[in-house]
């Protein structure tokens, strides 16, 4: 754990960018429909933390898919997000877990099974209400068609936190966990 992901890194960034080269639409699909159907979420490890942490199924990098991108998102007892901003909306659906949104300096409360929407230049963050245990949200923004479209614009406004929340010392994400939420 604490490995900074490209996504929360300081470094430059390219903001616009021309829309150049050759693209051929039967190409393309083709492509596309060599990539993997099925992402093994084992496979697939947490970054970040200690108080919020990310994996990613599904991301602009990997060219899986042109709309969008797919990750998981744990906070620790007492954890909250960096706060930030971005052009693509989001959408998060509450796994488990108890806590709230500021959006815009709005408050929005939620619990396990709620859907919280991020709307376009929404300066947010997301927090952890509880200081005993986690919670989780399955998120689904459309960043690689606005990356596309090369009209991705994000800013950090507060790093994420390199110590634990009161409460969250010693959590360990739960990266093992075998039934991930879903019951045989």
């Amino acid at each position: 754990m604490g490995t900074e992901s490209h996504y929360h890194s300081k470094k430059d960034r390219v903001f616009v960018r021309a829309i150049a080269g050759p693209y051929n639409l039967k190409d393309e699909l083709t492509r596309l429909r060599s990539m993997p159907r099925v992402r093994k979420a084992k496979e697939i490890k947490f970054v970040d933390g200690p108080q919020a942490f990310s994996r990613h199924y599904v991301e602009p990098k990997d060219g899986i898919t042109q709309t969008f991108h797919f990750h998981m998102e744990e906070y620790g007892p007492g954890g909250k997000s960096q706060k930030h901003g971005h052009v693509n909306e989001a959408a998060f659906y509450i796994l488990d877990g108890t806590g709230y949104e500021i959006h815009d300096g709005i408050r929005y409360d939620w619990d396990a099974g709620d859907i919280a929407i991020v709307h376009n230049n929404c300066v947010h963050q997301h927090f952890n209400a509880s200081s005993t245990k986690p919670a989780r949200a399955l998120v689904i923004k459309t960043k690689p068609m606005y990356l596309f479209m090369n009209m991705l614009f994000q800013q950090q406004v507060e790093p994420r936190s390199t110590e634990p929340a009161p409460g969250g010392e010693g959590f360990t994400v739960r990266e093992a966990e075998e039934d991930y939420n879903h019951p045989k």
